[in-house]
């Protein structure tokens, strides 16, 4: 048995779809298909129920699916301990994060930790959200920044990792402008006169996220897709030049925006946009696995600042409640 087959199992068992999990992992559709009968014929017994849509496991497959996380687990904590035994594993904390948050937000967050933790040594592994968050599940990292929403949630167990929430931000649609911050274009377009779309590609977490904005939209959006990418720093750049409208986080434009080289083409319609959480996790310490120290440090600093923003958000609401 190969460990690529837990992987992939374990990717259907999340996404109970057989295509979006072959693009996740990468391969073709029916390659994925053949590496899951293999695993399939290697265990005897049937994993997955064929006969439904969405895909689900069978009993076997939900049997099979805690064993699969957990041999996975000890495979990548062998790998863990091994790496453990390097003189500056102990004392650097490592993070998978998504490429975006990894050139927007990450950063300027470390700045601010930084300012009030102390010094940090950290080794950044930059991934798309998918490949990031098994990552997590691996053991390859010890944090995991990731967007988070409702309706395309980051599956991770509540028993097994912690999770805070650190901040939200809108993806929007944006368009080069001119010097007063007119957009060059300007939701919806027309059926006679589509907009330039710059989109990005099906796997990418933030297309899913425009895939639900366009879904949702009451009023529909007439655009022709004129190019793709994975990358909403490839998006940005291609609208810049004047390309098109494409759906971005805020924080990555933060610095275009003040400077008048971009505006928002949705007109300020908060039916055209989508907020998303910005979550850190980590796998909660346990006898067998306790983590490094300064991991540790690091999430009770993380969790009293995190309470005592919320507790001065209340503070602030209940004054505000006696005022009117």
């Amino acid at each position: 048995m190969e460990t690529k087959w837990l992987e992939d199992f374990i990717s259907l068992a999340e996404t109970h779809s057989f295509s979006r999990s072959a693009e996740l992992r990468h391969v073709t559709q029916p390659a994925f298909s053949r590496r899951i009968q293999s695993l399939e014929a290697w265990l005897g017994a049937d994993l997955i129920d064929r006969t439904s849509y969405p895909t689900r496991l069978t009993p076997a497959g939900e049997v099979f699916y805690e064993q699969a996380m957990e041999m996975l687990g000890q495979v990548n904590n062998a790998r863990a301990l091994m790496r453990g035994k390097r003189p500056t594993a102990q004392t650097t904390v490592d993070f998978a994060v998504p490429h975006t948050l990894s050139l927007t937000y990450m950063p300027k967050w470390m700045t601010a930790l930084e300012s009030g933790f102390g010094p940090l040594n950290t080794r950044l592994i930059a991934l798309n959200v998918h490949d990031a968050v098994m990552t997590m599940v691996e053991g390859g990292c010890d944090l995991l920044l990731c967007y988070h929403h409702p309706r395309q949630p980051v599956q991770l167990d509540a028993s097994r990792y912690d999770m805070i929430v650190l901040g939200s931000e809108a993806l929007r649609a944006y368009a080069r402008c001119d010097k007063t911050g007119v957009p060059d274009l300007l939701l919806p377009g027309s059926a006679r006169a589509p907009l330039p779309f710059l989109s990005y590609t099906s796997n990418a977490y933030l297309g899913r996220m425009v895939e639900l904005i366009l879904s949702d939209a009451r009023k529909p959006l007439h655009l022709e897709k004129r190019y793709e990418t994975d990358m909403a720093e490839g998006l940005k750049m291609m609208t810049l030049e004047g390309h098109g409208i494409a759906f971005l986080p805020e924080s990555a434009v933060t610095r275009e925006l003040k400077q008048k080289q971009l505006a928002r083409a949705d007109g300020g319609q908060p039916e055209w946009e989508v907020d998303m959480e910005i979550r850190l996790y980590r796998e909660r310490p346990s006898g067998q696995r306790p983590g490094k120290p300064v991991v540790a440090r690091l999430w009770d600093y993380l969790v009293r600042r995190v309470e005592a923003a919320s507790d001065a958000a209340a503070r602030k609401r209940k004054a505000a409640g006696k005022k009117a």
